[in-house]
């Protein structure tokens, strides 16, 4: 019988990685003007923070097979402090870019040594259970975040983020070497038994590579987290704008769960009700066009957090139909196949915030990610319908 982990913990260290990202979004326009850089070279920052956590999403579960999800996530922590540590003492924007990069390839282990402690200790109907908790907790991250950062770097400025950041990972690894088990004690040790899996993850890559649905699902997701992300990189600014203090920005926050989490409850009654995942997805993706044109003309104005509600409301509504079919076909290696699944769309995502700091206007950002959405959403709709012929036939 597997040792439960503490399902608090779990949920703070699957949190931790949004709270580490949303917290520093106030700061952005206090590290702009103290390293003399634009607010597009500012912004970069969370688009490196993204690439980076993709390729750590790859390496801790990865990792998580081989040394074990205790240590895999100690590590991470680990990892990440060295991250928070250096951006503390940072002299030069470089130095800064350097310390995002290590601390988001560390911060990506509460993303997924958590999914796989969670699969190896629930199945069915329970495991659904516990992550519509862990689904709840990070719809409130963002506030956590976003709160709490406009308020730190009012008071202590941006250095103060991060040494909030670091005390954070250091509560957390501590957490986790007292309280937190080992949930897979059949995991690999020896030399030959590493090579196999390695061999399996190129034959799975290759397989997942040619599937042009999952593809469509990777690039819907990169799209809709685009939609959320870019408010938090040119938020700031906007704010900055309109004569707004951060913490002004960070109370802001306090709206964006509501529209994720009516999203969510929508998408839950048009399910009872009989509408596909694909029917679902594709409205969503219209409607957060029509909002995004909504921001875009409200730009100059404050109202523009109304469309911006909508937005995250059709990310809520979205998103559960989008994770919950991607990986159907890879029941057989979900760990690996998530990993993979995972880095795909994160690299994605961080692209879109790339283009995102470069364009440095909220509203094209949120028109260019809602009509990529819309475009693999009809994608994705005419694959399933087609799966569907083939299997009828």
């Amino acid at each position: 019988m597997k040792t439960m982990p503490n399902l608090w913990l779990i949920l703070a260290l699957v949190m931790f990685p949004q709270v580490v990202e949303t917290i520093y979004s106030p700061a952005l326009p206090h590290i702009s003007h103290a390293f003399g850089v634009t607010a597009q070279t500012a912004s970069q920052t969370i688009s490196v923070y993204f690439i980076a956590f993709a390729f750590g999403v790859l390496a801790w579960g990865r990792l998580s097979d081989t040394i074990g999800r205790r240590n895999a996530m100690v590590l991470g922590l680990v990892t990440y402090g060295v991250g928070a540590t250096m951006a503390i003492l940072a002299s030069n924007f470089e130095m800064l870019m350097l310390a995002r990069i290590i601390s988001a390839f560390g911060a990506a282990t509460g993303s997924v040594v958590t999914q796989a402690m969670l699969r190896d200790c629930y199945q069915g109907s329970e495991l659904t259970k516990v992550f519509s908790v862990i689904t709840m907790g990070v719809s409130i991250s963002p506030v956590i975040g976003l709160l709490s950062g406009g308020i730190i770097v009012t008071h202590f400025g941006y250095s103060g983020i991060f040494c909030s950041l670091l005390m954070l990972a250091i509560a957390l690894w501590l957490l986790a070497i007292i309280t937190l088990p080992e949930t897979n004690p059949e995991m690999t040790t020896n030399a030959e038994s590493v090579k196999g899996p390695e061999i399996g993850i190129l034959q799975l890559a290759k397989q997942m590579s040619r599937d042009v649905n999952l593809w469509c699902n990777a690039g819907l997701i990169a799209s809709f987290n685009i939609m959320l992300y870019s408010y938090y990189s040119l938020g700031p600014f906007i704010f900055h704008n309109l004569g707004m203090t951060s913490t002004d920005f960070g109370y802001s926050g306090i709206l964006l769960p509501i529209g994720t989490i009516m999203g969510s409850l929508l998408s839950k009654r048009l399910v009872s009700k009989g509408w596909q995942s694909h029917q679902l997805i594709s409205a969503a993706s219209v409607l957060a066009l029509i909002c995004a044109f909504g921001v875009w003309l409200l730009r100059s104005d404050l109202l523009f957090l109304i469309p911006m509600i909508g937005m995250l409301l059709c990310s809520g509504m979205a998103l559960p139909n989008i994770m919950s079919k991607a990986l159907e076909n890879y029941r057989h290696a979900v760990g690996t196949a998530g990993a993979l699944f995972g880095l795909t769309y994160y690299l994605l995502f961080g692209a879109g915030l790339v283009l995102t700091g470069i364009l440095q206007d909220l509203g094209i950002a949120l028109i260019l990610s809602a009509g990529i959405s819309c475009l693999l959403s009809v994608k994705l709709k005419l694959g399933t319908l087609a799966n569907k012929l083939c299997q009828d036939s």
